[in-house]
């Protein structure tokens, strides 16, 4: 029940294609990679300090 099926995947596809049209899907996945990325660089940022934190033996 958990998983999709290559029929759901169709569904979805088709929903997206009629929501956004095929001209807009590119620059609609391109914003979705960008979010994904900064999203990534900032958990990685925000991590940073504390491995730096941890290799240094300081206590917060």
């Amino acid at each position: 029940m958990g998983s999709f099926s290559v029929m759901h995947w169709a569904i979805v596809l088709l929903l997206v294609l009629l929501l956004f049209g095929a001209g807009k899907l590119p620059k609609v996945m391109g914003d979705l990679a960008k979010g994904v990325k900064s999203f990534k660089a900032g958990l990685k940022d925000e991590d940073a300090p504390l491995l730096n934190e941890e290799r240094s033996g300081g206590t917060r």
